[in-house]
C-alpha cells in the first residue's frame, strides 16, 4: 500500500510507513555506530521538499537534522534522549505539508 504521508527508512533497510512516535523510538533505539547509523524520514514522492534525519554520533548521542525547503527551515541539533527525539520529530512532522491532506480548519471563537 505504501505510506499515506511519509516513510522512515534506516540504513539497514528497515522501513516503516507513517510511523508512530513509538515506532520512531524503536527505530532510533536500533541505531548503532557500525552498520545502522541513521534514519531518514521523508514523504514518498520524487524530489521531496522536506526531510528529517537522526544519526548516531561517535561521541554518543544523536544528531537531528530537520530540513524543509518550502519554509526555508534547516535546523541541526544534538540530543541524547530517544524519547525526546521521537516526540519532537512527531511534532515537527505534524506541521509538514502533505499533498492530498485536507486543509486544517481554523475557527474563530
Amino acid at each position: 500500500m505504501g505510506a499515506r504521508y511519509y516513510g522512515a527508512d534506516s540504513e539497514d533497510g528497515d522501513r516503516i510507513d507513517d510511523p508512530s512516535e513509538d515506532a520512531l523510538f524503536m527505530m532510533i533505539s536500533d541505531l548503532n555506530d557500525s552498520d545502522n547509523t541513521f534514519v531518514v524520514i521523508q514523504p514518498d514522492e520524487d524530489d521531496p521538499v522536506w526531510y528529517a534525519s537522526v544519526a548516531v554520533l561517535e561521541e554518543g548521542g544523536y544528531e537531528i537534522v530537520l530540513r524543509d525547503a518550502s519554509r526555508s527551515e534547516h535546523e541541526v541539533t544534538t540530543a541524547t534522549s530517544i524519547g525526546d527525539i521521537a516526540r519532537e520529530l512527531k511534532i515537527w512532522l505534524a506541521c509538514r505539508h502533505y499533498p492530498g491532506r485536507p486543509p486544517r480548519k481554523i475557527y474563530d471563537f
